[in-house]
């Protein structure tokens, strides 16, 4: 259960996305998945490496998934300006020849 509640806190911190520049790889969609990865793996690492039943679920437990949700989403956004300000160059078979 509480890998359910780390998800929906991911998705939850993702719509605030909207009010930074999309700069995100993969756009708004890799932004989504990136916040939603970065909140389970926080979470699940905070939890001490195991999923919490549905009975011994509190309130602190969505809260411990929004640092990794920021963390994705920063990463994202960071990646996202790098491949931006540094395109790669493509090479193609005619250009060579």
């Amino acid at each position: 259960m509480s890998l359910f509640v780390w998800m929906m806190m991911g998705i939850a911190v993702w719509h605030f996305a909207v009010w930074v520049p999309d700069k995100f790889w993969g756009g708004i969609v890799g932004a989504l998945v990136a916040a939603t990865t970065g909140a389970v793996i926080i979470g699940f690492a905070l939890a001490g490496f195991k999923i919490i039943g549905r009975h011994d679920l509190y309130l602190g437990i969505a809260f411990e998934a929004i640092p990794g949700a920021v963390a994705g989403l920063a990463a994202s956004w960071f990646y996202g300006r790098h491949l931006e300000l540094h395109p790669r160059r493509k090479r193609h078979r005619a250009a060579r020849a």
